[in-house]
């Protein structure tokens, strides 16, 4: 059950090793904090391994990516699949430019990813689409997003996450629809790779990765809904988010959760 994982995050405090966007890294590091997990930020190539080894998930997020930065980041990944430890990678930008498609396809060829998380263009552009991602914002897609999910799942041998008004969860077998959340959430920049993050604790509690991927989401668009109550606009909201994050228990996530599974 959803509660039961999220409590298990709260009382295990999962180390969440991030290699991440420098534009929201600060915001990362605090959400992970506020859901009860703990976050590091390890870039060097001299200790990401080494840091990689002791967490219990890796989140690599391609946002402010340079070669040399996916150099630390194929390092870690390696490392953690050493050692079993869920590797997250966030493809944001991903049918940007080629830069970010050749350096997300070759940490997908050298490390093992578990959870490939994208919105629509970035997961289609993965997905061998002729697709273009404006920025780091999702375009539309011609195709069923389910079927595009599933096919690069089971391509990659990864649980697959597209988020969006409704968010995707699919192993290449079952799959999760979620629809918490809240229109608020895009007004502010970095709510995707907080998102990444969440995704990171859940995984480093729950083995099966689409379960953990579904729960993230929802307990974190389930925190945005509280914000939006209450805050005034983006300002506001950024900060009441954050308290609902922290806030967050039990009950009201068994009572909000909206998640289907097919």
């Amino acid at each position: 059950m959803i509660s039961e994982v999220f409590e298990k995050v709260r009382s295990s405090k999962p180390l969440v090793h991030h290699i991440t966007n420098w534009v929201t890294i600060y915001d990362c590091a605090n959400m992970t904090r506020a859901f009860g997990a703990l976050p590091v930020m390890a870039h060097a190539k001299e200790e990401s391994g080494e840091m990689a080894s002791i967490a219990s998930s890796l989140v690599l997020n391609i946002g402010t990516l340079t070669p040399e930065l996916v150099d630390s980041m194929i390092m870690a990944g390696k490392s953690a699949n050493k050692k079993n430890i869920p590797v997250i990678l966030d493809a944001v930008g991903v049918g940007a430019t080629k830069l970010r498609d050749n350096e997300a396809l070759r940490i997908l060829k050298e490390i093992k990813v578990d959870i490939i998380k994208g919105n629509s263009s970035e997961i289609a552009r993965l997905a061998g689409m002729d697709v273009t991602t404006r920025g780091v914002e999702s375009t539309n897609v011609e195709a069923d997003l389910v079927e595009v999910a599933n096919g690069l799942a089971n391509k990659k041998n990864s649980t697959v996450v597209i988020t969006g008004k409704q968010d995707i969860v699919t192993d290449g077998k079952k799959v999760y629809l979620i629809n918490n959340g809240h229109a608020m959430m895009g007004s502010i920049v970095g709510t995707g790779c907080m998102a990444a993050s969440i995704i990171g604790a859940f995984a480093g509690v729950e083995k099966d990765y689409a379960k953990a991927a579904a729960y993230a989401l929802a307990s974190f668009g389930i925190a945005g809904e509280l914000a939006a109550k209450k805050s005034k606009g983006p300002g506001t909201f950024k900060e009441i988010f954050y308290d609902e994050a922290y806030n967050l228990d039990a009950r009201k996530i068994s009572q909000m959760a909206k998640i289907e599974e097919h």
